[in-house]
């Protein structure tokens, strides 16, 4: 390691995260400045990388938990050789640049993930080390070991004190993770005040107690850094590895350095003299030296050297283990739900089923076609019938097991969900009871954003839920989740809508899907071909029941009430039509022609019914419509006594119709 080139590096990185917060006056200047040093190791020397091409399988992976922090990622991403122009830069945070606010993996070459909700990073990072222990079991051999890379995530105070975290990593240790490394900006400050305010803990006695390898260095200190991770690296003993490092926030701007004013952009106005202090040309911003220049261009060099000796590791291994390589092809291809609902059987006409049992049956078939399809449930895997049969549990001793037991820790299955899916090896679901939803809302919301193919198989959907009370009783949550930009929420009416929604979740490559499933049975809509049901459900909508006389009522309906829509329209008479909206999201991205197939624009004799607020279904009835929906929180009773008393009934349907 060349410490007088990286010092320079470091100071430089400095430079750049100052002159572009100063330029924008917005950003977070604390952990660029704080952390210089470390980067200037992991990037100008540690890291098992190749900027020319970012996405090599066997690449170390950087996460920037603490995603305020963007500067340094970005800083460092240009100066290693990443397509990161010195002019994009310069226009950090400025609209259409390729350095947004905080770190987006679609936006930026480089980045990992899309942080930047305090903890998340974490979370996805440990879902990167079990995709990682995963495909070093499942695809080394004795003779080629062609995954053996390391995840390495920076987190601060604020990220280590998000409850995601605190659930992440009690994961990881469990499960003996020890491709992660944790590097902890241990500065004694977070945005408001000195961390002592809020917190006390021996973090080093913590997370040895939750079973890490933990030390404690001085963050400045280049070799004592440089040893620290090349330990963690070598120490494949069982345990995930968090280094403290001990940091000054701010450094190089002496009036805010150590404090909280260190933060954000306050220490911006005093650049002119930090720089000089650094050792920067007064009269040259965004400055980086020849010689730092050249560093990194032969190490750039090097490093494709090694992507290139691992390719012929790859292809060795490749022409020694075909049934290997094919099925590691078979999972990086795209699958059609038409090509996936051909391997599913059909219901019988006149059977009865909780969607979440046919649910997991149909989940099984599915994983028996994609085998690279992987599972996991907080602490319900009896409940959500989301198990692979025959996949073997995932675990310490068997890292090729399809079940993973996340334990009672939904916000940590569904962010390290997402580190799953941006690794890109394995498709990944996660189940729980629908109304926990909340517990896991900004790892759905942030697999949204970034377009992450994740599905969500979340049962006891309604009020059907009985007993349990309102507690358990998501009213509002399927509507809370439909709001989301990108989320597919699918509701199926029956087994055959079952079918499609699961096909259309583990097809879908442009974000994630939210299955919302039954605890209770319901029937089969058999009088209806299966395949007008499974292909209208992959549009969203459709025509399930069609009128035979002129049009003047239309009924609608998702999940477990569409089977009052279905016994409602035979009283009302031969012009009502039934339509089944298992899915609004599909079904608004249809062609206005399609849409209005479906819902004539003359026909305003409309109405909504559904075990939940009704707030969203007024988009579909107009105003001289109606809903029957349920705008309160639920009752403690039998499922089917709450619904016929919250009006989720035929009956009632029939009375709001003539009424």
């Amino acid at each position: 390691m060349n410490k007088d080139i990286l010092a320079k590096a470091a100071n430089q990185a400095r430079g750049l995260a100052m002159d572009a917060v100063h330029k924008c006056n917005s950003g977070h200047l604390g952990l660029p400045l704080g952390m210089a040093e470390i980067g200037a190791v992991l990037f100008g020397h540690a890291l098992h990388c190749d900027p020319a091409a970012p996405k090599w399988l066997n690449r170390d992976r950087l996460i920037l938990s603490a995603g305020h922090g963007s500067m340094f990622l970005y800083a460092w991403l240009h100066l290693s050789g990443y397509d990161l122009p010195l002019e994009e830069v310069k226009n950090f945070r400025q609209f259409h640049s390729l350095t947004p606010g905080h770190p987006e993996s679609f936006e930026t070459v480089g980045v990992e993930c899309t942080t930047g909700p305090l903890g998340q990073g974490v979370g996805n990072a440990v879902g990167f080390a079990l995709s990682g222990k995963m495909a070093a079991a499942k695809y080394n051999t004795a003779e080629h070991r062609i995954f053996d890379n390391h995840i390495v995530v920076i987190a601060g105070d604020g990220c280590l004190q998000e409850g995601v975290a605190r659930e992440s990593v009690a994961f990881a240790a469990h499960n003996r993770l020890d491709n992660l490394i944790l590097i902890y900006d241990s500065n004694d400050v977070t945005l408001d005040a000195m961390a002592k305010v809020t917190q006390d803990e021996d973090t080093q006695a913590l997370y040895q107690a939750l079973g890490w390898d933990a030390v404690t260095i001085d963050g400045h200190d280049m070799d004592a850094f440089l040893t620290a991770f090349n330990a963690a690296k070598k120490n494949h003993n069982g345990k995930p590895k968090i280094i403290i490092a001990k940091t000054l926030i701010g450094r190089g701007i002496p009036e805010v350095s150590g404090t909280a004013k260190a933060h954000g952009e306050g220490g911006a106005k005093f650049i002119d003299a930090a720089r000089l202090g650094l050792g920067l040309p007064s009269d040259q911003h965004f400055y980086v030296s020849e010689d730092v220049r050249a560093h990194f261009d032969h190490l750039k060099l090097a490093r494709a050297q090694a992507h290139a000796h691992w390719e012929e590791k790859f292809a060795a291994w490749a022409a020694a283990n075909p049934a290997l390589k094919a099925a590691f092809d078979s999972s990086q291809k795209e699958v059609s739900a038409e090509d996936l609902l051909k391997a599913l059987p059909e219901y019988p006409a006149d059977s009865k089923a909780a969607t979440r049992n046919s649910g997991g049956e149909i989940f099984n078939h599915i994983a028996k076609v994609l085998p690279h399809v992987i599972t996991g449930s907080a602490d319900l895997y009896g409940s959500t019938k989301n198990y692979i049969k025959d996949g073997g549990d995932w675990s310490p001793t068997n890292y090729t097991g399809r079940n993973i037991w996340y334990g009672i820790r939904e916000h940590a299955m569904c962010a390290i969900s997402n580190g799953i899916a941006y690794d890109g090896l394995f498709r990944t679901s996660g189940a729980t009871f629908l109304v926990f939803a909340d517990y896991c809302r900004p790892s759905i919301r942030l697999a949204s954003l970034a377009k992450l193919p994740v599905t969500y198989i979340f049962t006891h959907d309604s009020v059907g839920v009985g007993e349990d009370g309102p507690t358990h009783q998501p009213v509002e949550t399927v509507s809370g989740l439909r709001v989301i930009p990108n989320l597919d929420v699918i509701r199926p009416g029956d087994s055959e809508e079952a079918s499609a929604a699961f096909a259309a979740a583990f097809s879908r490559t442009d974000g994630p899907t939210l299955l919302a499933l039954t605890r209770q049975d319901i029937p089969n809509q058999g009088q209806i071909p299966a395949s007008v049901r499974r292909e209208g459900t992959l549009k969203g909508g459709y025509v399930l029941i069609k009128e035979t006389a002129a049009l003047d009522t239309i009924l609608l309906a998702s999940g477990s009430e569409l089977q009052h829509a279905v016994v409602a329209a035979k009283e009302l008479g031969a012009g009502t039509r039934v339509v089944s909206m298992p899915c609004f999201e599909r079904f608004d991205s249809q062609s206005e022609a399609y849409r209005n197939e479906v819902l004539p624009p003359n026909v305003t004799k409309r109405i909504a019914i559904e075990a939940g607020v009704s707030g969203l279904w007024w988009k579909y009835v107009g105003l001289a419509g109606k809903v029957v929906g349920i705008d309160r929180f639920g009752i403690s009773a039998p499922g089917n006594i709450v619904m016929k008393e919250l009006g989720m009934t035929a009956e009632n349907l029939v009375a709001v119709v003539k009424a």
